[in-house]
């Protein structure tokens, strides 16, 4: 499927604000808004941290299949696509983020 596609298929977001990743130490490592640009990554984010509990490798694995096409744009073009790209890194250490949902006023 598109990516257009899979995020039909994703729960809503209209409830939050944004999204904090929080690695290891406790640092907030991104924030993904929820904005124009952002807003899917943040459905995709938020579903693989309802399914898997935190931002695993597994759930990595997970987001990289729900980008679609945007995940192979990703691959050819480093840097273009951060949310995407922050996933690869995460599947290639083994490392996992925590969130921190920011709920909308």
């Amino acid at each position: 499927m598109a990516f257009a596609e899979n995020l039909k298929q994703l729960p809503k977001v209209s409830h939050l604000e944004a999204m904090e990743l929080i690695d290891s130490a406790g640092e907030v490592v991104a924030r993904i808004e929820n904005k124009p640009g952002q807003a899917g990554s943040l459905a995709v984010y938020n579903h693989l941290a309802q399914i898997f509990g935190a931002i695993t490798p597994d759930a990595g694995r997970k987001g990289l299949e729900l980008y679609a096409e945007h995940t192979e744009d990703a691959r050819a073009n480093p840097g273009k696509h951060p949310n995407i790209d922050r996933l690869f890194g995460l599947v290639e250490r083994d490392e996992t983020l925590t969130i921190k949902q920011v709920f909308a006023l």
